[in-house]
């Protein structure tokens, strides 16, 4: 298995997961938060054409992550996942026939991978992250939460690789030029994960098979790369060089699981 982001944050979220067959691997599209224009352009990057993905999993609503997923469906035929709350909230006459449902707990075989949804707190309909594995190795992913559960943590736990929301630095919020009221959401429970959070979180999570972590969903205003991977680096005892950050506008490139 391998991944790769095609860009994570306010601007657009989408992350490409791979297992199986080398020749016709199993391509999974993690949240699709980009016109189809852009995320067309955003594929052939990675040697990937919009009809060679086999499904799209929509983690909520907002328009950062569901983006052309309903137009990518539709036109390619792609079998798109997401909670029912997210269908409702998307408010559609009428649901392309590669729709599946998922809730928490559930999973569902995608070919060579496995999805195993779990649910968070954020200020969505019934939002979902995700868990992917391909019998052998295992995936997380996780963005757009306020704080982290019990039930985030163990749903996260042994991963061998993951992309966590580092967001926002707590004083650079509170510094910024932001609304009070804006400036509550994002820090608030149903919100977005500061990097302190999010750094106490992969303490949690580390353990000798961690291969891969990668920073996602950073603010532009309200934290840096450097910030980021320094409090993940803390947690891990390592260097910030160890950290990935996904880029708004480049993503990350592929890293391998075999």
């Amino acid at each position: 298995m391998r991944f790769s982001n095609l860009g994570s944050g306010s601007s657009g979220n989408a992350t490409l997961v791979e297992a199986g067959d080398p020749a016709r691997p199993t391509r999974l599209l993690v949240d699709c938060g980009f016109s189809l224009r852009e995320l067309t352009r955003r594929l052939a990057l990675r040697g990937v054409e919009p009809g060679q993905i086999d499904a799209v999993f929509v983690t909520h609503e907002h328009g950062d992550h569901v983006g052309c997923a309903l137009t990518l469906a539709r036109r390619h035929g792609v079998r798109l996942c997401m909670s029912a709350g997210t269908w409702s909230a998307l408010r559609q006459d009428s649901a392309p026939a590669s729709l599946h449902l998922l809730a928490c707990g559930d999973t569902l075989d995608v070919g060579a991978l496995q999805l195993q949804p779990f649910a968070v707190p954020h200020d969505a309909r019934e939002p979902l992250q995700l868990r992917v594995h391909d019998g052998q190795h295992h995936l997380g992913l996780l963005t757009d939460l306020g704080e982290v559960t019990d039930a985030v943590a163990q749903a996260l736990a042994g991963c061998d690789a993951l992309l966590l929301e580092a967001n926002h630095d707590r004083e650079m919020l509170l510094a910024g030029p932001y609304p009070w009221v804006l400036k509550r959401r994002i820090s608030g429970r149903f919100g977005h994960l500061e990097n302190g959070l999010a750094a106490a979180l992969l303490q949690r999570l580390h353990h000798a098979g961690l291969r891969h972590v990668v920073a996602a969903h950073l603010s532009r205003q309200n934290n840096s790369p450097a910030l980021a991977a320094q409090a993940l680096a803390a947690a891990l005892g390592t260097g910030a060089q160890d950290i990935v950050v996904a880029d708004p506008a480049l993503g990350c490139d592929w890293l391998d699981l075999h």
